[in-house]
């Protein structure tokens, strides 16, 4: 016999699964974003392909006004209810302060576009310029979902999701240089496609956390 003494387990024991002899799994708080990720990138890549392709001189497509819009509506709503529910499920047993960021990461992306459908309305507005809304929109909310992901990255200590906020923000900015549809191709191309890898490059990093069980 061994004088071992047995420690109580801690909460990393708890997350693994090593207080039970189970095989070490994902960490039960890690938000698993593939879904969400999947949802934009359709988003980008449908919504902003389809308005890209279906205006300028000489359009590639003839698509009814109101099918674009539609098209990136549905991937966005997709893509929120995805990021919604892998957050709620990460954050299901979760100490105070972690439920607190939670809730504080969910009201900052109300409050963000709440702010941009400000500034975008009084600007165009002001301006008599409601055509730049068809190009302030996608850009605008370009920007700000990508300084969102920024501060989730952080607060979660996620660098992929850290560094697709990056690229969101540097393209979506840089978008308004084009002349159009310039920016709709740019943000399908460059948000679609960063998502879409995105995409992969998170489930590659859920399966890193996942590790041979304690001994």
């Amino acid at each position: 016999m061994t004088g071992t003494a047995t420690l109580p387990p801690t909460d990393d024991d708890n997350d693994t699964g090593a207080d039970t002899g189970a095989p070490a799994t994902r960490r039960s708080r890690e938000v698993d974003n593939r879904g969400a990720y999947a949802g934009f990138a359709l988003a980008h890549l449908l919504g902003h392909g389809a308005a890209a392709a279906s205006h300028g001189d000489t359009p590639l497509l003839g698509l009814p006004e109101w099918l674009p819009t539609a098209l990136l509506g549905a991937g966005l709503v997709t893509g929120i209810v995805l990021a919604t529910r892998a957050a709620l499920r990460a954050q299901r047993g979760a100490p105070a302060p972690e439920v607190l960021s939670g809730k504080l990461l969910g009201t900052a992306w109300i409050a963000a576009f709440t702010a941009l459908a400000l500034a975008i309305t009084g600007l165009t507005s002001v301006l008599d310029a409601p055509e730049l809304q068809s190009v302030l929109w996608p850009a605008g909310s370009g920007i700000v979902v990508g300084l969102l992901y920024l501060a989730e990255g952080a607060v979660r200590r996620n660098v992929l999701h850290y560094g697709l906020g990056v690229w969101l923000a540097l393209t979506s900015a840089a978008a308004l240089f084009l002349e159009a549809p310039g920016p709709s191709w740019s943000l399908a191309a460059a948000g679609g496609g960063a998502y879409a890898l995105a995409t992969v490059l998170e489930a590659r990093r859920l399966r890193s956390l996942e590790g041979p069980a304690h001994t």
